[in-house]
């Protein structure tokens, strides 16, 4: 910076040159012109005419100390104002606003007022392509950081556009007034969001309702309100909830004027739970139940809407007082059972959807809103599918038959074997009763055996029909599960799909046989084989029996007799039923009596040793035969 006395040199210098010095030593040059950008000016006062001859040599200027000292004293006294307010402006960081004057490489150059000028750091005021946003003339607003070693002031353009922000969100806060931000980043409690300055948004205070995942409003713009701010230590805090709860209200004050039952709104879908949607209605929710949302069957309400879809509904029940809202949204279109019957008659054949699949059927849709049930029965003639999964799965389209229409219940049952040809109704054609048939044992149970004699057809063999001579307890004392059998069909029910099946018909009845050839009177031999306190039941021939009565268990002198298990003895048939193949026996009398093969023996006549047979045979009287059997004895 040029000091007092080289600038009075500079006027003495100055002064001496004539114009043909000038001309011959070429332009003159102000050195406080050519001073690096940044340096003091410093004006040099004009000397008075009384203290300087423009005209006067060198031993001719007379100098007035006076002025002299006067000069000095305003220079002085003009610096120390300057650093004053320089100070003053750097203590309170103060917005100032200066002229562009100059662009260099690393500076723009700023006059701010003060007799030096201001140097913003360029990198503060370039735009996205590198270029200065700032032009030479251009007003701007600027904090004075600190004086410079090599001259000028450091200015800041950040933290002018900083407090000029933070004065508008002071005045924002004040006012209520809402001000735009981008979502920067998800921080503990909340979002961080750009306002020109980083402002904490609590969690709470994004939604009216709470937000279980924040992640998705990063990066979108939001409008928010300042409810808390901190200068001193930059702390933004602001909420958004505040503005959109005075929109709800004004909406819901609106809503609420013409809202009443049977009215169609159309509403947003804003939350989806697992029984229902809440809609918003404008400021005021309704729910829609999931059994009001389709005539039809709905296992989630994601089925039918989703989050952000707007749909009509109609109001089925308002609460002023709770202002609760019930919507529905079937309602809008008519109910499809009212004329089902009408268009589903009994035996129409139909296509429908299979919507899933339980242990006893399949549901399928005929339609929206329209399902009927498959019963397991229903699905096949045969009764061996074990699973209605093994014929269907969700989604196939099928052909059924109408069964039956319920209108009232809301069921509809179908059929689908009904479209196949029933194996039942020419099965007493192909095995009429007493016809011989051949199968697999396909079951055994308590009271008999499942026989397979072809595809889907079984045929069941009861535990009584096994052996006409066994008492069997169980069909596995006699077949075997897969074991090939041939039986006899005893009789076809086709409306209850029975087939009744006998093995021991393939043997003769002992007891045809015996009721044959015996009758009442006849004196047999037989084998205890069990006792009880009313009798002895005796085995006359291999599955035949009969019952000795204890009253019959006498001898000729009518002692009572006792049967032993194992025992032999000589019986009088005295009772026989062949419809219910029952024999009665008795002891007593059995010595007076002779069996028909010794009658028969008897009227022989070689053994007789009579040659004229047929007057013996007519000429011999029961006095003859016991008589004849005491003398044998």
């Amino acid at each position: 910076m040029p000091t007092p006395e080289t600038a009075d040199t500079h006027a003495a210098e100055t002064t001496h040159h004539t114009p043909d010095a000038a001309a011959a030593n070429g332009p003159v040059t102000d050195p406080v012109v050519d001073a690096p950008v940044g340096a003091s000016h410093l004006v040099t006062p004009e000397p008075s005419v009384d203290s300087v001859s423009i005209n006067a040599g060198p031993d001719d200027v007379d100098y007035d100390a006076a002025d002299f000292a006067a000069a000095l004293e305003s220079f002085d006294r003009e610096q120390a104002e300057d650093k004053a307010a320089a100070a003053s402006a750097m203590e309170e960081d103060k917005v100032v606003t200066g002229t562009v004057i100059k662009i260099t490489d690393k500076y723009v150059v700023v006059d701010i007022g003060l007799k030096s000028e201001g140097l913003i750091p360029k990198e503060q005021v370039i735009d996205h392509t590198g270029e200065p946003k700032l032009a030479v003339g251009d007003a701007v607003e600027v904090v004075v950081e600190r004086e410079e070693h090599e001259g000028g002031y450091l200015v800041s353009y950040e933290k002018a556009q900083r407090h000029r922000l933070w004065d508008q969100l002071e005045k924002a806060a004040v006012e209520k007034t809402p001000v735009t931000g981008t979502v920067l980043s998800r921080v503990k409690g909340g979002l961080t969001v750009d306002i020109g300055v980083k402002a904490f948004l609590p969690g709470s205070q994004v939604e009216i309702r709470p937000v279980r995942n924040l992640d998705t409003y990063l990066g979108q713009p939001l409008d928010v309100r300042v409810i808390k701010l901190n200068k001193k230590r930059g702390n933004v805090v602001i909420s958004r909830k505040e503005i959109l709860e005075e929109e709800q209200n004004a909406r819901k004050s609106v809503t609420l004027e013409t809202l009443e039952e049977g009215t169609i709104l159309t509403g947003v879908v804003k939350n989806l739970t697992d029984y229902g949607a809440f809609v918003d209605l404008g400021g005021l929710d309704g729910l829609l139940h999931i059994t009001d949302m389709s005539w039809g069957r709905l296992t989630h309400p994601r089925d039918l809407v989703q989050v952000g879809d707007e749909i009509q509904v109609k109001v089925l029940k308002f609460d002023k007082d709770k202002q609760r809202v019930s919507l529905g949204f079937k309602q809008l279109t008519p109910d499809p059972w009212l004329d089902a019957i009408e268009r589903y008659p009994i035996g129409a054949q139909v296509k429908g959807r299979v919507l899933s699949v339980t242990d006893y059927g399949a549901f399928v849709e005929l339609e929206q809103g329209i399902e009927g049930l498959v019963h397991v029965s229903e699905m096949t003639w045969s009764k061996r599918m074990k699973h209605p999964s093994k014929m269907v799965k969700p989604g196939d389209e099928v052909d059924t038959i109408i069964l039956a229409v319920n209108p009232n219940d809301r069921r509809i049952s179908l059929g689908m074997k009904q479209l196949q040809d029933n194996p039942w109704e020419q099965l007493e054609n192909k095995y009429p009763t007493g016809a011989t048939v051949e199968g697999r044992v396909r079951n055994l149970t308590d009271f008999g055996a499942f026989i397979e004699i072809e595809d889907g057809i079984d045929g069941l063999v009861h535990v009584s029909n096994l052996s006409w001579t066994k008492r069997v307890k169980h069909p596995s004392e006699v077949l075997k599960k897969g074991e090939k059998v041939r039986a006899v069909v005893l009789g076809v029910e086709p409306e209850n799909r029975r087939l009744s099946l006998g093995v021991k018909q393939l043997e003769p009845d002992v007891w045809d046989t015996f009721f044959a050839q015996h009758r009442t009177g006849d004196v047999v031999k037989g084998k205890v084989l069990r006792t009880a306190q009313f009798g002895a039941f005796v085995e006359l021939a291999e599955g035949v029996e009969g019952l000795c009565h204890v009253s019959e268990a006498v001898d000729d002198h009518g002692k009572q007799v006792n049967l032993e298990v194992g025992s032999e003895h000589e019986f009088k048939i005295v009772k026989m039923s062949p419809e219910e193949k029952k024999v009665g026996l008795s002891l007593r009398g059995v010595g007076e009596e002779a069996s028909r093969e010794e009658v028969e023996s008897y009227k022989q006549p070689s053994e007789r040793g009579n040659t004229s047979s047929s007057n013996s045979s007519s000429s011999t009287t029961l006095g003859d035969l016991i008589n004849w059997k005491r003398s044998e004895r």
